[in-house]
């Protein structure tokens, strides 16, 4: 089991976590040498064939997490949307994912049903700062103090760093500005020097934060949990796409199957061996026939 609490890990210096969906990912996470995960929404959606809109409901990220938590426990930051209703429901749900174990979560100002800024045109709507911060509020009193609350804001410019204020005012451990909320570096760092509280990037594939935050310009701007949230989904569904489409095409199982992972590797890698181990401990032995 982890020793370190998400919050013990991003006051020694910067940290990054991967997202996750699953037992299996989060098991090739932690075996690939990450100190943390992340329960990225937009990858949860996927896999449920949805586009990251909130469409799904909060026991179903509830049960995506608890998942990852079984096969890892390393510790985990969630993403909770837009809290699943107002200040009282989203301390509920806050209530929810702190027993299902993570080490932190974070809760955006968007009006629900909320929608991945990167994947639509127009600006999204967003809840009024006050009501941000009443529901900021309300999740910091309903978790315990170890547990990181970072307040996510869609908002742009100036209104960004007002609500940014506003929410570590009333709770926020750290901020987390989106993609689309600052355009340059130096807006990241004056978000820093003025809110006081460390930050929270998403490097997402194929954005310019992904580009551009290199570890020494996230620790110059107090980045200190830098999330990846959706590379190894597009890697994975990259993959599988190719592999079935060659499948389909005819092409000879074995073939296929030659580019891929061993059987074997994936055998030890999804834990036979423990469980046999257990068998022999545990169970009768076998008659001989």
């Amino acid at each position: 089991m982890g020793s370190s609490t998400l919050k013990d890990l991003t006051s020694r210096g910067l940290v990054y976590a991967p997202g996750v969906w699953d037992g299996l990912t989060a098991r090739l996470a932690e075996q690939a040498g990450f100190n943390a995960l992340c329960a990225s929404g937009f990858a949860v959606s996927a896999a449920l064939g949805l586009p990251d809109a909130e469409l799904y409901t909060m026991t179903e990220n509830l049960q995506a997490v608890r998942t990852i938590r079984e096969s890892s426990a390393l510790p985990l930051v969630a993403d909770i949307d837009t809290g699943y209703g107002n200040a009282v429901n989203a301390a509920r749900t806050a209530t929810r994912f702190v027993s299902a174990g993570v080490g932190g979560m974070f809760m955006e100002d968007q009006v629900a049903p909320k929608s991945c800024p990167i994947c639509v045109g127009e600006p999204v709507d967003l809840i009024t700062s006050e009501e941000a911060t009443g529901k900021i509020r309300a999740v910091r009193d309903s978790i315990p103090d170890d547990v990181l609350l970072i307040a996510r804001t869609d908002a742009r410019g100036d209104d960004a760093l007002r609500r940014a204020q506003a929410y570590v005012e009333a709770g926020a451990d750290m901020i987390m500005p989106v993609t689309k909320t600052f355009d340059t570096v130096a807006q990241w760092e004056r978000c820093h020097n003025e809110v006081g509280v460390p930050l929270m990037a998403t490097l997402t594939a194929s954005t310019w934060t992904e580009r551009e935050f290199t570890p020494e310009v996230l620790d110059r701007i107090g980045v200190r949990l830098a999330l990846l949230p959706t590379q190894v989904l597009m890697a994975v569904a990259g993959a599988a796409r190719e592999t079935l489409r060659r499948l389909a095409s005819g092409e000879a199982p074995a073939e296929v199957s030659a580019d891929a992972l061993a059987h074997h590797e994936f055998v030890e890698l999804i834990g036979f061996p423990g469980v046999e181990a257990m068998q022999r401990k545990y169970l009768p032995a076998q008659r001989s026939r």
